[in-house]
């Protein structure tokens, strides 16, 4: 069982918690912030736990070739790569704002810190814990000072082998015990074939003392929800108002619908998943009163007679006597009275009672 940690004040993860769902809106704001507030009012009525952006400090993230790069896309806010990611990028005191309204409305609010300056920005601003996206989970120099800073830490695995996941556990866990891994593929949108929801398994089984969670970027909420059921801690999806927007990551993400449907679905499963213990529930009384079968007698038994196998049958019996199961326990036991053909076996006919009892 993973060990429990709080991830954001008073919300732990891990163990028996309910799943923690983060709706990444990421940079499918457009730019604006009033559609960015759009956006966390959307997660908070969708039942998200919390709303998660993009940070970056666009020079410490990029050279200034990348940022000079021609950028064509038919989803390009500009005529350079880093005309485009300034048009997508808000300021600090822009997530000031944002944060702000996350707190009036009651959702947790953070971002991942793409760059080691943006993490700097994020501890500032004082977010609940870090977001490492998967393009920074093999970036160890970063990795560490983020652990450093002592807010959990919830770190994506797109691209990464498992001997790289090794080495990051290695370098968090002495600093920072307060940390969970999240399986994730890096394709956008993601083919289910290319999902591997089979790694949340090895996760698991690797890191046993750590929550284990799933961030997907499929269509649907089906495999996300199938991590749930595999134990998944954290579930994070993009979202996005329109996915006929501009934008590459829109194709990926849910709509408010499918959001609702997402965390709906997901607070379903965890109270299918139940307990571990098999057992008549009371909710099948009615059923086992009705269907439930018993041991009869196949022919009439005299008093005094020794059972055999071929002297009972297995019926839906008025009144109830033994369950089917103790049929084999009731071979060999005598009966006290006369049983009549088609009666059911119970407990006043036979001697020995307890001997038979399953």
């Amino acid at each position: 069982m993973s060990r429990e940690f709080e991830l954001c004040p008073g919300r732990r993860v891990g163990g028996e918690q309910p799943c923690f769902i983060i709706a990444e809106i990421g940079q499918n704001h457009q730019g604006d912030l009033d559609i960015a507030k759009r956006m966390i009012r959307m997660a908070k009525d969708c039942g998200a736990d919390c709303a998660k952006f993009q940070k970056s400090e666009l020079e410490y993230k990029f050279n200034k070739k990348a940022l000079e790069r021609p950028y064509t896309s038919k989803h390009s806010w500009g005529k350079t790569y880093g005309e485009h990611k300034r048009h997508l990028e808000f300021s600090h005191d822009q997530y000031r704002e944002l944060k702000k309204y996350a707190e009036e409305i009651g959702i947790f609010f953070t971002a991942s810190g793409m760059d080691e300056m943006a993490v700097e920005f994020l501890h500032e601003l004082d977010v609940p814990f870090f977001k490492v996206g998967s393009g920074d989970t093999n970036n160890f120099p970063y990795l560490e000072k983020t652990a450093k800073k002592g807010r959990p830490m919830v770190i994506s695995s797109g691209m990464q082998s498992m001997n790289t996941m090794h080495q990051v556990y290695q370098i968090v866990k002495p600093i920072n015990p307060n940390f969970c891994f999240l399986q994730c593929t890096s394709a956008y949108p993601l083919q289910p074939e290319d999902v591997n929801l089979r790694v949340i398994s090895a996760y698991q089984s690797a890191f046993p003392d750590i929550p284990i969670g799933y961030s997907g970027h499929e269509t649907g909420i089906a495999i996300s929800v199938a991590a749930v059921a595999m134990g998944a801690k954290v579930v994070e999806r993009h979202v996005t108002l329109d996915k006929t927007w501009k934008g590459s990551d829109h194709q990926a993400s849910l709509e408010p619908n499918e959001l609702a449907e997402l965390v709906k679905a997901i607070r379903t499963v965890e109270k299918a998943m139940g307990s571990p213990v098999k057992q008549l529930l009371p909710c099948e009384m009615a059923c086992n009163e009705k269907l439930g079968k018993s041991v009869v007698a196949k022919v009439t038994i005299p008093e005094g007679t020794v059972l055999t196998l071929d002297l009972l049958t297995v019926k839906v019996g008025e009144p109830k006597g033994f369950p089917p199961e103790a049929i084999f326990n009731l071979v060999g036991q005598k009966v006290k009275k006369e049983i009549e053909e088609d009666e059911t076996i119970t407990e006043q006919a036979v001697e020995n009672v307890k001997n038979v009892k399953c």
